[in-house]
């Protein structure tokens, strides 16, 4: 089970921060968002990658049912390129090298931008 993290905007107020599982695992990457009926506006999902890069933090809609806001965020916590993602596409990448992906409900959309610095705080 992943543990669950809240993602702080600080160049922003963010009310409520988006509360997430913190997925740094091989299976919890895995699994994903894949199979959910749904995404509620709180929910979400960090996949943390070893490195920035962009072959590492691509992502795939397959089996996702749901648009999502998807950020990727460096080693130094930047913002470096976000999307809204349509479900059943193949494949997403970053235009930057990222470390992590954000995922989470598109209501999200302007509570981020390019350039923005964040934090991840446990739960």
């Amino acid at each position: 089970m992943p543990k669950k993290v809240f993602v702080l905007n600080q160049n922003r107020m963010i009310e409520p921060a988006p509360r997430v599982d913190y997925c740094d695992t091989f299976l919890t990457q895995l699994r994903g968002l894949t199979f959910r009926p749904l995404l509620s506006r709180e929910e979400g999902l960090i996949l943390a990658g070893k490195r920035d890069s962009r072959l590492d933090s691509s992502i795939h809609m397959l089996f996702v049912r749901f648009d999502l806001a998807v950020l990727w965020i460096n080693s130094e916590m930047k913002v470096v390129d976000k999307i809204l993602a349509r479900p059943w596409r193949p494949a997403y990448f970053s235009k930057q090298p990222a470390r992590f992906v954000l995922e989470i409900h598109p209501d999200h959309w302007e509570d981020f931008r390019v350039g923005d610095t964040v934090q991840f705080i446990d739960a």
